[in-house]
C-alpha cells in the first residue's frame, strides 16, 4: 500500500474520482453500504471534497484491467486504482512523511487503531535506548503530530508508548487517563484495570470509544 496526494476532479453521490498524476485517477468510494453492501465506503464520517482539493489518499486496490470494472453514470468506466481516507496505514503513512525517525527506522509503528474522522491511538516504541518514541512523534510543540492532525481533518490522534508488558501497555493505551493498576488474564486475552475515581469517565471516554479503541490498539 503507498499513499499519494491527489487532486480531487469530479464527485457523484458514490464516489470521487481523483487525480493522482497526470493520466492517473482514483477512485475513492463512499457508497451507502446499507443500499450497497458489495461496495465500500473509505470516506471519514463528515468529509466532504470540493473541485481541485489536494489530498493525501492511500491506495489500497489496484482492479485487474483484464476484468473491466463497473460502469458508472454516463458509461464512463470506472478508474481501476482504489483508494482510501479512512485505512489505518493513512495514519502510518503521514507520519512516516512528518517524523524523520520513523522514516528512518529508529522509530517503530507497532499499532493503530482507528475511528476515521474522529479518534485514532498510535502506540509506537524507540530501537534507541536514548531516543524518546512518543515525544518523536509528537514534534517540538506538538507541531508533527498537529500536521497529520491537519491533514485528517481535526481527527484526534493520541500517540502513546508502546511495551511488551500488556499490563503496561494497556495502561499506556488508555491515555490520557491515568491508571492505577492493570490485572491480566493471559488465558482470556482480558484485562481489567482499575483507575480512580476522577479517571473512569476519561477512561472510558465518550460513548466508550477511549476503553474501544485502546482494546483494539493492544489487542
Amino acid at each position: 500500500r503507498s499513499s499519494d496526494l491527489g487532486t480531487v476532479l469530479q464527485g457523484t453521490p458514490d464516489f470521487t474520482i481523483i487525480k493522482i498524476r497526470d493520466g492517473v485517477e482514483a477512485e475513492l468510494p463512499h457508497y451507502d453500504l446499507k443500499r450497497n453492501p458489495n461496495e465500500r465506503n473509505e470516506r471519514p464520517e463528515g468529509e466532504r471534497y470540493r473541485h481541485n482539493q489536494r489530498l493525501k489518499v492511500l491506495i489500497i486496490e489496484v482492479r485487474d484491467p483484464q476484468n473491466e470494472p463497473p460502469r458508472m453514470r454516463g458509461d464512463q468506466a470506472r478508474p481501476s486504482i482504489v483508494v482510501s481516507r479512512t485505512h489505518p496505514g493513512l495514519i502510518r503513512r503521514l507520519f512516516e512523511i512528518e517524523v524523520p525517525e520513523i522514516y528512518d527506522g529508529l522509530v517503530e509503528i507497532k499499532s493503530i487503531a482507528r475511528e476515521p474522522g474522529a479518534r485514532s491511538k498510535v502506540a509506537v516504541a524507540s530501537r534507541e535506548s536514548n531516543l524518546d518514541p512518543v515525544g518523536a512523534c509528537v514534534g517540538p510543540k506538538g507541531s508533527r503530530v498537529r500536521t497529520v492532525v491537519s491533514e485528517l481533518r481535526g481527527e484526534r490522534v493520541d500517540v502513546v508508548l508502546w511495551s511488551d508488558d500488556p499490563a503496561k501497555c494497556v495502561a499506556s493505551a488508555l491515555s490520557p487517563a491515568r491508571v492505577s493498576r492493570v490485572i491480566i488474564d493471559p488465558e482470556d486475552n482480558y484485562a481489567t484495570v482499575i483507575v480512580p475515581d476522577d479517571q473512569l469517565s476519561l477512561a472510558i471516554g465518550k460513548e466508550g470509544q477511549n476503553a474501544r479503541l485502546a482494546a483494539r490498539l493492544t489487542g
